[in-house]
């Protein structure tokens, strides 16, 4: 039977698991395509999955499913949140990857335990509007095309500059135990701030109410927030030193379906 993996968590964060040995199913808790989701026991770790069919589709409803799940898991454990689209062939297989992997599964649940995420967009107005930016290559020529690569990397270095501002603006205001920034361009003229925070989960509060004074302040700027999530983007730094260890993407990282931006660490540049 293959298995569709949602995430990892501690054991004894489920009670249902200490009598069996065998996958118990998780009440009235139901995943991708409505399967009935279970806690499939691994030596101190729980495996939350739900059978699955080889011929089964994922459509975009099935996303959702996957991180609802990893949702309900976190209300009762720390959790470590597979990729979406995450299958096991066989039991075997999702033995294997855990015994293969256990120690750094265990590593990192302790690494983050009692910690969560919380999810900043900064929208900025764009100190260079693009209807200002003259077109390169063909259209321009020696001097020209020259006077052209320099204006383009001196917009960069603005661009870059205001970026980094506003990050260290947020971590000095929020001062996160960690942080994942990225940052784009829009088509209507805004540059846009991805901020992952890494907080303590007992400071959601206080993070919230620290977001509505900054909100206020920082008229300039668009703030939205969400959270609190699990920490999809900090289980993808943990983890990526392992990415090969798991069949079939199977290694265990950030939830991009969820979050829906591309991560790096610092801001990087745009074009």
């Amino acid at each position: 039977m293959a298995w569709y993996a949602y995430c990892i968590g501690e054991k004894q964060a489920f009670p249902e698991l200490a009598r069996h040995r065998k996958p118990v199913p998780l009440e009235s808790v139901h995943g991708v395509s409505g399967n009935q989701v279970f806690l499939y026991p691994a030596s101190d770790l729980a495996i939350i999955v739900s059978e699955h069919n080889a011929g089964d589709g994922f459509s975009q409803k099935a996303g959702v499913d996957h991180a609802r799940v990893i949702a309900d898991c976190f209300q009762h454990s720390t959790v470590l949140p597979f990729r979406f689209g995450t299958v096991f062939n066989d039991d075997e297989a999702l033995r294997k990857s855990v015994r293969s992997n256990q120690r750094q599964f265990l590593s990192n649940i302790d690494k983050l335990r009692g910690k969560t995420e919380m999810h900043l967009k900064i929208f900025v107005d764009d100190c260079c509007p693009r209807d200002l930016v003259k077109h390169s290559g063909t259209e321009s020529v020696g001097k020209e095309y020259l006077t052209t690569l320099r204006e383009t990397a001196s917009r960069q270095r603005e661009r870059q500059t205001r970026a980094r501002a506003v990050a260290f603006q947020m971590h000095r205001l929020f001062m996160p135990l960690d942080e994942e920034v990225s940052c784009r361009l829009t088509e209507s003229g805004k540059m846009v701030l991805d901020i992952a925070h890494l907080i303590e989960h007992k400071h959601v509060e206080r993070y919230q109410n620290k977001f509505a004074t900054t909100s206020a302040m920082m008229r300039e700027c668009l703030l939205q927030l969400s959270g609190p999530w699990p920490p999809y983007h900090f289980v993808h730094r943990l983890t990526r030193s392992a990415h090969h260890a798991a069949p079939h993407g199977a290694a265990v990282g950030d939830l991009a379906t969820k979050a829906g931006i591309p991560v790096a660490h610092h801001v990087p540049a745009m074009a």
